[in-house]
């Protein structure tokens, strides 16, 4: 089938990749602006856009998809579907009423709706995760799916390690539902019910603050959904933001745990108090710093 893609993240560069190597190959990829990137704040392209061009698939990265001259590019590439995945910006009239559009999303919809739902799973403790296909609507992730496979998560994943297993299985899983539809047998969509809706907000600044008064097997989940992409932090007595990249529940300690929001040192570890246990950091990065383990940042830093 031919098809056009839309995509932004490294997540949606493997699905694009998948979908490149299959019968199904994108004769167009639109893709977000260059941005500033890093500490330089230098433009760079999105992933999917090094990806396109690597892979020699014409690129358009245009301020809005829903554009008159987008579309009329996308009319030129005479799509059968358009592949929609983690593009990061809302797809509206009159695109979705032309093509036959296919979101590639990466939860058990309806639960985690929205823009972050492989790290809402992880914050949760939800026990799995997995990738729907749906049809993309005017809804927020609201439309009819068609395809739909679970995977676990385990209580040691990242987001690098759910995100890098669930791309994978979206990859495998739009390029099934396109094969059936080549073959004249086109997925069935079901809507989705209502009663199991929940929302994948956004990831704000308040979500990365590590809070003492929350209980500490929430804030190591929230270690891990934030690893290796977005990173947590805690606030220290002198105002900076310590990084945190790996953390545990700490396990039975030889001295009394610290004080609600308090850092404190057990030897070689690294506690730090809160509402209902101590959180051990096991992996920081001071302000300014490079990552380190615990033992590291002891011997270089009061506590």
């Amino acid at each position: 089938m031919r098809t056009v893609f839309l995509g932004t993240s490294s997540f949606a560069g493997a699905v694009l990749e998948r979908l490149a190597a299959s019968e199904h190959r994108p004769a167009l990829v639109l893709t977000r602006p260059d941005r500033p990137r890093g500490r330089g704040r230098k433009l760079g392209a999105p992933p999917v856009a090094d990806l396109a061009r690597a892979l020699e698939i014409e690129v358009e990265q245009p301020a809005s998809v829903n554009e008159p001259a987008v579309g009329e590019s996308i009319a030129r590439a005479r799509p059968e579907a358009v592949i929609v995945c983690a593009f990061g910006a809302l797809v509206k009239e009159p695109l979705l009423s032309e093509y036959e559009l296919l979101n590639v999303h990466p939860s058990l919809l309806p639960r985690w709706r929205g823009a972050a739902p492989v790290e809402r799973a992880i914050m949760a403790g939800d026990a799995r995760t997995g990738v729907s296909i749906m049809r993309l609507t005017a809804g927020l992730d609201s439309g009819p799916v068609c395809l739909a496979q679970a995977l676990p998560i385990d209580s040691r994943d990242t987001y690098g390690t759910v995100a890098e297993r669930l791309q994978a299985l979206g990859g495998e899983l739009i390029v099934g539902a396109l094969d059936l539809s080549a073959r004249g047998e086109p997925p069935v969509f079901v809507e989705q019910e209502e009663a199991g809706v929940t929302y994948a907000e956004k990831i704000g600044p308040e979500d990365r603050l590590l809070d003492p008064a929350r209980p500490a097997g929430e804030l190591e989940r929230v270690v891990r959904a934030l690893h290796p992409h977005i990173g947590a932090r805690l606030q220290l007595a002198d105002g900076g933001l310590l990084g945190v990249h790996e953390a545990r529940v700490a396990a039975e300690s030889q001295v009394d745990g610290p004080p609600v929001g308090a850092l404190a040192a057990d030897g070689e570890r690294l506690l730090y108090g809160t509402a209902r246990g101590a959180l051990e950091l096991v992996r920081v990065q001071p302000p300014g710093g490079r990552p380190m383990d615990a033992g590291s940042y002891l011997r270089g830093h009061a506590v």
